[in-house]
């Protein structure tokens, strides 16, 4: 074995392997704590935690390209290899430089649609536009950086685009009109729409081609061309207000207390809105309005933040009604006709 040269082995084995190793640990290391810093609890939502929420994972690949700078400078190797590692160095560090850039984007967009009282939707599409342009960018510089001449490329993609734009024309319109629909404020996810084609459900995502909405109580999901919901007459139960006004008819005996009446359909009512929809602030009223033919006619008005709660809220409010009325005797009369025929007692004296 006195031929092996120990010390070059060393040098072109061992120390790499030694430098990759320390190189990776130092990179989970890093993004454990980063890791650690996001999962405790805080007040911080501002650009800083964005920031550090958009450096998950990036710290390892920075810190193995930083291992392969290392390793090309400790030991010799041939030419060809240092230029294909250099390339390699490079791209890695622009695309993880790009992908934090997008992250921090991102997020800083949906802080501020977040915290604006006009809401813009945070949707699908935003955040495929938004990354779209940036690791473009990022492509780009690195073509750069390999000698390729973008100003081809670009030409290339401008005559491209507009074979493209013909060809596409269907799915352009739908992307367009995805925008107007975030840009225009009409849809937010979360909204309960009814188009004037009869579809109607809550919307769960707006995409590059598609608007996706849910019907209550379905748990199917519709999916709808942008263009189509664009050119709609669109009816939003939740603009300018989430919460919707609900109104249900009751009747009651004229002999009745209305005072009672009326104290106890409002406790009816406060007790179905706290344990059926919580998030609802208004508090119940009722309203007398007509003297009818068997009974005296109100309407109780309650409020439910979503559209879609309505249906449930109706539901267990009129059985709680029914079975506090019989309790506290209220009587909640119907019609009765009565009918005489020739011939009947009632025709003589």
């Amino acid at each position: 074995m006195s031929w092996v040269d120990w010390k070059h082995l060393l040098e072109m084995l061992v120390l790499p392997s030694l430098i990759l190793i320390a190189s990776l640990t130092a990179g989970i290391l890093l993004n454990r704590m980063i890791n650690k810093r996001l999962t405790v609890p805080t007040t911080e939502t501002g650009w800083q935690f964005v920031f550090i929420n958009a450096l998950r994972g990036v710290p390892i690949s920075l810190c193995l390209v930083t291992g392969l700078y290392w390793i090309v400078n400790t030991i010799n190797i041939i030419e060809p290899l240092v230029r294909i590692f250099s390339y390699i160095l490079f791209t890695v560090i622009i695309l993880s430089l790009t992908r934090v850039l997008a992250r921090t984007v991102s997020g800083i967009i949906n802080l501020q649609i977040e915290r604006s009282q006009k809401r813009l939707p945070k949707t699908t599409l935003l955040t495929v536009i938004i990354n779209g342009i940036i690791y473009s960018m990022g492509i780009l510089i690195i073509l750069q950086y390999y000698g390729i001449s973008i100003a081809p490329i670009l030409t290339a993609l401008g005559v491209g685009g507009m074979a493209v734009a013909l060809s596409l024309q269907e799915t352009l319109a739908n992307i367009f009109s995805g925008l107007h629909l975030i840009l225009s404020k009409q849809l937010r996810l979360g909204d309960y729409i009814r188009l004037n084609t009869g579809e109607e459900g809550r919307v769960t995502d707006i995409t590059w081609r598609f608007t996706t909405i849910v019907p209550a109580g379905d748990s199917n999901m519709i999916v709808i061309p942008n263009q189509k919901i664009a050119s709609s007459n669109i009816t939003n139960f939740s603009m300018p207000h989430r919460d919707i006004v609900i109104s249900v008819p009751v009747g009651v005996a004229y002999d009745s207390d209305l005072d009672q009446v009326e104290r106890v359909t409002i406790e009816v009512a406060a007790q179905v809105l706290k344990e059926v929809d919580h998030d609802v602030k208004a508090l119940p009223i009722i309203r007398f309005h007509t003297l009818g033919d068997s009974s005296i006619n109100f309407n109780v008005v309650m409020h439910s933040s979503r559209f879609d709660h309505q249906y449930l809220l109706k539901h267990e409010f009129i059985k709680a009604l029914i079975r506090r009325y019989r309790e506290e005797g209220i009587e909640i009369p119907y019609p009765v006709r009565t009918v005489l025929t020739p011939g009947s007692p009632a025709d003589h004296p």
